[in-house]
């Protein structure tokens, strides 16, 4: 055989080119459609920055009060998916939610429809509907009685508003608002090319997003801020910091939410969520958590110069735990942030598609005798 180069994990190989996102890890610069993340975290809202994804444009006035509008009318979902729901309300909330969003399938009139557009409309659904579906699973297995969407709230206070049965304070709804906003699209990460790749087959959009809900509940990939939170809850004070990470690094252990695949410097996304969680912390009068992620910080200092630096789950568990959401569903709202950008790059593979097919180097014997069952 001739000498083949491999690229384990697909390191540094680009599969096609896109217009979504731009992740600049050697400055540390997100871009959503050439717009820094920096503007649309502080300036926009979610449901703006689902058209820019999915459009490739910012909405005029008239265009997002259409889309927010379209939104809240589809976020309840069919009573048997919450039958569903209640059925396996004893499993993990990703699974849930992977299982009910494939379900939805099933009650699309127009599945056989594999237009572009309705295939935008599809996704922008399953956007709308992720949220009921998170907070009814954690109603039910919480034994309380179910919140249905409040069709006059933003997306993001109504998510709070349907976990907690209140509306929520517009400071808090701004904050899962911009983290929301953060997690929308990150180019070509796990999750996205697993949606890519399902699309790339000409399956469908419930196809390509259930795929990407089950790449992203793996740790090596969204389910960093749980872990980050449990690891605060282990330090417990900030003075037992240094010792906790004395021993866990020299047992060969990893300090969860720092170091990156595609940042070589500071994670954009982390540096505007460590002001949040501070001015978090202090407004809701409980500093411990972020004293005890500061002092973590301050200790990881040192890898800073290979690369290793806060990333966006970092600051992100503190946020929800501040807020006091359960710790199980912190990769769920990850994944109701990255339907968006899902929807956006499973557009864009199937409007110039081709299947996506990569090589195995084969390493194993050839032609090796078979030998009957009696004689072996």
């Amino acid at each position: 055989m001739d000498e083949v180069r491999i690229h384990r994990g697909l390191k540094e190989v680009y599969l096609d080119r896109t217009k979504s996102s731009y992740v600049d890890g050697k400055n540390g610069k997100l871009y959503y459609r050439g717009f820094n993340i920096n503007e649309l975290a502080n300036n926009s809202s979610f449901e703006e920055v689902s058209y820019l994804l999915i459009h490739g444009k910012l909405p005029t006035k008239s265009e997002l009060i259409q889309l927010t509008e379209w939104m809240s009318v589809r976020r309840e979902i069919p009573s048997q998916i919450i039958d569903l729901i209640s059925s396996i309300k004893h499993l993990h909330p990703m699974d849930v939610l992977r299982t009910a969003i494939s379900t939805l399938s099933a009650y699309d009139k127009d599945l056989e429809d594999e237009s572009i557009q309705t295939n935008i409309e599809r996704g922008l659904s399953i956007t709308a509907k992720a949220p009921t579906i998170v907070a009814t699973h954690v109603r039910l297995r919480d034994g309380n009685d179910i919140i249905p969407p409040n069709k006059n709230l933003s997306h993001s206070a109504n998510f709070l508003y349907m976990l907690f049965g209140q509306e929520p304070d517009d400071l808090d709804a701004k904050l899962i608002d911009k983290d929301l906003i953060l997690h929308a699209e990150h180019g070509l990460n796990a999750s996205s090319f697993t949606a890519r790749v399902v699309a790339s087959t000409q399956s469908d959009m419930y196809s390509a997003i259930t795929a990407g809900v089950a790449a992203l509940k793996g740790p090596a990939h969204g389910g960093a801020a749980e872990g980050v939170m449990k690891q605060a809850q282990d330090i417990g004070d900030e003075s037992n910091t240094k010792e906790y990470v004395k021993d866990l690094l020299s047992s060969g252990g990893r300090i969860m939410g720092f170091g990156h695949r595609v940042y070589k410097t500071a994670d954009p996304r982390a540096l505007i969520l460590k002001k949040d969680a501070k001015n978090l912390s202090e407004r809701k009068g409980n500093p411990k958590w972020f004293s005890i992620l500061q002092s973590l910080a301050e200790c990881m200092e040192p890898y800073e110069k290979k690369g290793i630096c806060e990333n966006v789950d970092f600051w992100t568990g503190a946020i929800y735990n501040l807020l006091e959401i359960p710790d199980d569903i912190f990769v769920s709202i990850f994944a109701l942030a990255r339907i968006p950008g899902w929807t956006a790059q499973v557009t864009e593979q199937l409007d110039n598609n081709i299947l996506i097919r990569p090589l195995l180097e084969y390493v194993g014997e050839l032609d090796i005798p078979y030998i009957d069952i009696d004689e072996r």
